[in-house]
C-alpha cells in the first residue's frame, strides 16, 4: 500500500516556472505515494494547511515553496513527529541549505521517496515558531526593504542591494541580553539569534558553528563602529564561516544558550525566519527535536586501512 502524503505547493514561490515545477514533482512522486496536492492561495494559510491534511490522514506533509512556506508548515509540525519534506523553490533557500537538505527538485523528491529522516531543533520566539533565526536591527532592516517584487525580479540580488541601501545605517543600539546564569549588556548595530543558519547567514555566524540539533541556540554581536567598519566586519565574518572558525574581531561577541531574552534601547525591528514579526523585546526558548525532516542518508566513509603508530612498522611497495 502507498504511503499516503499530502503536498502543499505554494505557486507564487520563487522565480521559476510553477506549472512545471509540480508537474515534475508529481512525476517524481505519484508512482510510488498517495500524493494529495493542496494549493496555497492568499487566503489559505500554509501551516493549517498542513494541520486539515494530517486530519484527513497524511502521514507526512511535503512543502514546496520560500523559506516562508515550509516554516509555516514546519511550524505545524512541531513536536509531532509527522515527518516533513523539503522541496525548495524560494529566493534564498536558507531552510534546506541551513538544515543540510537537497535544494533541487530531483534530489529532494529523491529524499523523501528513500524515507529517511533527521531530527532537528526549533524554537519558540515571542510565541512564535522559529526554524532558522530572529535577527534584530540590521538583518531586519535590509529584509524589511527587499519586497516581494524586488525578489520576484531579482532573486537574491534583492537581498544584497537591500543590504547595501541598509549600510549606511548601520547604528548602533543599546542591548541588554538575559540569559539563565547572566545579564550582558552591550551596544550593538546586529542581533542574530539562531537555531540553524546557512553559511550565506553571515551575521548569524559569530561562532562559526551553529549546529541544528544540539539543543542550544546561537547569538551572534555585531557591534561595528562606521559603516566602513561595518563592511569590513560582514567580510571578516564570511571569511572565517568558510574556513569554519570563530571571528577573534573585536566588534564581534556571540553566546550559546538554550534561552535569551533581549532588550534594546530603542526598540528594534525583529525579523523571525525571514518575515518581520514587530519590535524588541523578544524571548527565544530552543525546542530540542522539535522537527523531523526527510533527509538524504549520509554514509560515513570508512577508512580502507590504518597503520600508523604500529611498533616497529614497515612497509615495503611491490612493483
Amino acid at each position: 500500500m502507498k504511503r499516503k502524503i499530502s503536498l502543499i505547493f505554494n505557486p507564487v514561490a520563487g522565480q521559476g516556472n510553477p506549472e512545471a515545477d509540480l508537474a515534475t514533482i508529481e512525476s517524481l512522486l505519484s508512482p510510488e505515494i498517495d500524493l494529495d496536492v493542496v494549493i496555497t492561495t492568499a487566503d489559505c494559510e500554509p501551516g493549517e494547511l498542513a494541520k486539515a491534511a494530517i486530519d484527513r490522514g497524511a502521514e507526512a506533509i511535503i512543502a514546496s515553496g520560500g523559506d516562508g512556506t515550509l516554516s509555516a508548515v514546519a511550524a505545524a509540525l512541531m513536536s509531532s513527529k509527522i515527518p516533513l519534506g523539503i522541496i525548495s523553490r524560494g529566493t534564498a533557500n536558507a531552510f534546506a541549505n541551513a538544515l543540510d537538505l537537497p535544494t533541487t527538485i530531483p534530489e529532494a523528491c529523491e529524499a523523501i521517496l528513500a524515507g529517511n529522516t533527521k531530527v532537528v531543533d526549533m524554537a519558540w520566539c515571542n510565541g512564535l515558531p522559529m526554524v532558522l533565526l530572529a535577527g534584530i536591527g540590521f538583518e531586519a532592516e535590509t529584509v524589511n526593504l527587499a519586497d516581494r517584487d524586488a525578489k520576484n525580479r531579482l532573486g537574491m540580488l534583492a537581498y544584497v542591494l537591500a543590504g547595501l541601501k541598509q549600510v549606511g545605517k548601520f547604528n548602533q543600539f543599546e542591548v541588554e541580553i538575559e540569559l539563565e546564569d547572566k545579564i550582558v549588556a552591550v551596544s550593538a548595530a546586529a542581533i542574530t539569534i539562531a537555531n540553524a543558519a546557512p553559511a550565506t547567514s553571515i551575521l548569524a555566524q559569530g561562532s562559526a558553528g551553529v549546529v541544528f540539533d544540539d539543543g542550544m541556540l546561537d547569538l551572534t554581536i555585531v557591534a561595528p563602529a562606521t559603516p566602513l567598519i561595518a563592511i569590513a566586519t560582514a567580510f571578516d565574518l564570511l571569511s572565517s564561516t568558510l574556513r569554519g572558525e570563530a571571528s577573534d574581531r573585536e566588534d564581534v561577541g556571540f553566546l550559546r544558550a538554550k534561552r535569551f531574552k533581549v532588550t534594546t534601547n530603542p526598540p528594534q525591528k525583529v525579523v523571525l525566519d525571514g518575515e518581520v514579526i514587530g519590535n524588541t523585546p523578544v524571548e527565544v526558548e530552543c525546542i530540542p527535536g522539535g522537527l523531523t525532516v526527510f533527509a538524504p542518508q549520509v554514509e560515513e566513509v570508512q577508512p580502507l586501512e590504518k597503520l600508523e603508530g604500529l611498533p616497529n612498522l614497515k612497509v615495503e611497495m611491490k612493483d
